[in-house]
């Protein structure tokens, strides 16, 4: 396999991804709003815009009227409570410096303010069961083609598992719809099951499809082993 990203570079010589936390203060945001969050950093930090080694992941919260989601408050004052939301990077850690000036920033995120607190960098963790909450690939926008791409990628990354499209309480697939500058992108979400610590790492580092500085193809482990046991907030 030749590896053809940061991260996958970074994984084959032996530095780790690890997830970067930056707690945040802010009362409410855009339910979909990776792209947003990629701009405002990119405007803000214009040497992030287009690096091939940041994943972004979506900020989680609770549905609060029609296209928005509210941000849960922290109980203390401190932007390192535990309780406040959080900012989360999925990045190679020789690049953790790079990201560091984010600390304390404040950005604006389709007209939402946010200011970010102090980072906390922690390694990755090897789970036999990940789920990614949206995954794109270009030009397949139908379950079964698209399943059948996710296991193309999986097996150019050299990933052995077995990957299923979750359904949701109403036994649909998950398909998830983002936009990106002005279009609309077809993605789903996706869990792989059956994973050795090895691929479970590598699929953490450098997931699949695109998209990743925009919320994409980003996985976590998953409490338990099935689909059936997914949620997602926000």
């Amino acid at each position: 396999m030749v590896a053809s990203s940061a991260s996958e570079m970074a994984f084959a010589s032996g530095a780790p991804s690890v997830n970067i936390s930056f707690p945040l203060q802010g009362q409410q945001l855009p339910a979909d709003h990776g792209y947003l969050v990629y701009s405002a950093i990119s405007r803000a930090f214009p040497a992030l815009h287009s690096v091939d080694w940041l994943g972004i992941e979506f900020i989680s919260g609770f549905p609060s009227g029609p296209g928005l989601i509210a941000l849960p408050v922290a109980q203390a004052v401190s932007l390192r409570s535990t309780n406040s939301a959080a900012f989360r990077l999925r990045i190679p850690a020789d690049h953790y410096r790079d990201v560091l000036p984010l600390a304390g920033k404040r950005l604006d995120i389709g007209g939402h303010l946010i200011r970010l607190g102090l980072p906390v960098a922690r390694r990755l963790e090897p789970a036999p069961s990940l789920y990614a909450r949206v995954v794109t690939i270009k030009k397949f926008t139908e379950p079964d083609p698209f399943l059948e791409a996710v296991n193309r990628q999986l097996d150019s990354l050299d990933v052995k598992g077995t990957a299923e499209l979750p359904h949701d309480e109403q036994g649909r697939y998950r398909r998830r719809i983002v936009s990106i500058h002005g279009k609309f992108v077809v993605g789903f979400s996706v869990a792989v099951h059956d994973l050795n610590d090895e691929d479970s790492l590598k699929l953490q580092s450098f997931g699949v499809g695109g998209r990743r500085a925009m919320g994409c193809g980003i996985f976590n482990p998953i409490i338990g082993n099935r689909s059936s046991q997914i949620s997602d907030v926000g």
